[in-house]
């Protein structure tokens, strides 16, 4: 639990307890427009709690994270390929960094003319950034 007290979990404690609250206060707000005879606000007031319930969700959900992210008790043994065998006897894919592969392409592609007129137009508009495109001389 003590990881739950350190000054981000703190800040994000108080994040939830201000919004629920106002999100809250502002469905009160719209319940009492709505009694006053505004219709619109009866779709606000079901909204904001909401909302509400969702940060709630939210902060639940990363608080279980939290907590389930460290029950095993053992650090998982990085492998330098294959799956990693955790405290627990379970396996865990280790996250690598992608590979970037480049392809070389052996056809020959003819090209196209429409698309090297194109091309042609738009290195003229780059180097004429004043112009407008009817100034285009092609």
């Amino acid at each position: 639990m003590k990881r739950l007290w350190t000054p981000a979990w703190i800040a994000r404690h108080v994040a939830m307890v201000v919004l629920v609250v106002g999100f809250l206060a502002l469905g009160w707000w719209q319940i009492s427009r709505a009694a006053s005879g505004n219709t619109l606000s009866w779709a606000y007031a079901v909204e904001w709690p909401i909302f509400a319930g969702f940060v709630v969700f939210v902060w639940w959900r990363e608080v279980r994270h939290a907590l389930r992210g460290r029950e095993t008790g053992a650090e998982p043994v990085t492998g330098p390929t294959g799956p990693v065998m955790v405290g627990d006897g379970t396996s865990v894919s280790p996250v690598r960094r992608p590979v970037r592969v480049s392809r070389v392409s052996t056809v020959e592609v003819p090209e196209d003319a429409d698309l090297a007129a194109y091309n042609r137009y738009l290195t003229w508009l780059n180097a004429n950034p004043g112009a407008r495109p009817g100034d285009y001389p092609g």
